[in-house]
């Protein structure tokens, strides 16, 4: 059912009135159904600190998920996707409990913790069945969080079919609770907070310690953002993650006792970190430097964006990454070619985002520079690896929403 069109990518309301053929051909016909949608994002700024109790700076994008969903007279479930034939249907009396390893774990974790609300309240008895059609022209497993994507929308999606009555920060808990306690994957707050707390124009200030957030403007007038996809799948790094945490976790507990007052990785001050890194597994130690350094960055790169200091904005990023390369390992060739090729061609800055181990990298360019930038990139890299990386700017996103068409 998936299309190769020629839509303008960051059209929703186009995508959706293709996506509703999708859901005819995928149920049959009859009323038509409900239209969301709910976008990716990029992060900025805060490389690999969501987990260590930092801050970040995301924003979501242009592209994203895309939801149908009609009401059936029956309490029968249908969730199918336009990327995957393999959909998953049951009744709600007999909801599945566990994951079964497949996409459908993402929006049917927020199936089943939205169900267990409505037991707990009593009014489960009163849900009617869904048909549910998921689809998007989010990459997956490029670093642009798809995930939080599809468990955001289908938050949204439920409460408003089931007339759950949840505001925002209780989609993105239950988007969060599904990831991590369903799905399995130990993620940080990121993630579901930039998908559901965006606005246009704005980047997420987001401390991952106390969970404080504020929206921060950037002046898309003067610069856009875009996004090159080295075309390494991410899929295979879930392991490599793990580890990651693993070793800030093992650095914070050798740490900790010489600050008192630390509750995280974040807390660690620099000076304590420098006199006992000599104590640390040495990969322990280089995972810390970059968490600690990082934060300072991320600190200088909100000031840097408040005073409206572009070049310094750009520099930030640029450093981030030759952090994430060098301490925190997690980079690639092909990600380090196109960082440089971004520079070399007069990006601002640039840098992996996401998660890193393929996936892709995020530039910070001045307006009007796209066309050269991103046209040098591409020659530079398919002369090294003999194929034509996707490059699109995107502008910002409003956020997860019902859109009527």
């Amino acid at each position: 059912m998936s299309h190769s069109s020629a839509l303008d990518p960051a059209d929703p309301v186009l995508h959706l009135a293709e996506h509703v053929e999708d859901f005819y051909a995928c149920y049959g016909s009859g009323a038509a159904p409900r239209t969301f949608f709910s976008p990716g994002r990029v992060n900025l700024f805060g490389g690999h600190l969501d987990y260590n109790g930092g801050p970040v700076m995301p924003t979501a994008i242009d592209r994203g998920t895309f939801l149908a969903v009609r009401e059936r007279d029956d309490r029968r479930i249908f969730i199918a996707s336009t990327l995957d034939p393999n959909g998953i249907e049951f009744d709600l009396d007999e909801a599945p409990t566990t994951r079964l390893g497949r996409w459908v774990d993402y929006p049917l974790g927020v199936l089943v913790d939205a169900l267990v609300r409505c037991r707990a309240a009593g009014t489960d008895g009163q849900l009617p069945g869904l048909e549910i059609l998921c689809g998007g022209n989010l990459p997956v497993g490029a670093g642009l969080s798809s995930s939080a994507s599809i468990c955001v929308g289908t938050a949204l999606l439920l409460d408003e079919a089931w007339n759950l009555s949840l505001d925002v920060m209780e989609r993105v808990r239950t988007a969060l609770r599904a990831e991590r306690g369903f799905v399995g994957v130990q993620c940080g707050i990121m993630d579901p907070f930039a998908v559901g707390l965006a606005r246009r124009g704005h980047l997420l200030w987001l401390d991952c310690k106390d969970e404080s957030w504020e929206h921060v403007p950037l002046d898309f007038s003067r610069v856009s953002i875009a996004v090159a996809n080295s075309g390494v799948s991410r899929q295979l790094a879930a392991g490599e993650f793990n580890r990651r945490v693993d070793q800030c976790r093992m650095a914070f507990e050798a740490l900790q006792p010489y600050a008192p007052g630390a509750s995280c990785m974040r807390d660690i001050p620099l000076e304590v970190f420098e006199a006992h890194e000599s104590e640390l597994d040495p990969d322990c130690a280089a995972r810390a430097r970059h968490v600690l350094h990082e934060v300072g960055r991320t600190f200088a790169a909100r000031e840097a964006l408040f005073a409206g200091r572009m070049e310094e904005l750009g520099g930030a990023m640029t450093r981030t990454h030759e952090s994430l390369r060098d301490y925190y390992a997690c980079s690639t060739p092909e990600l380090d070619l196109l960082v440089t090729a971004a520079l070399d061609a007069g990006a601002l800055g640039s840098r992996l985002t996401g998660a890193g181990f393929g996936g892709c990298t995020v530039m910070l360019l001045n307006k009007g520079s796209e066309d050269v930038v991103l046209s040098e990139l591409q020659e530079r890299f398919e002369q090294v690896y003999g194929r034509v990386p996707e490059v699109e700017v995107f502008s910002g996103d409003e956020g997860p929403r019902e859109i009527m068409l």
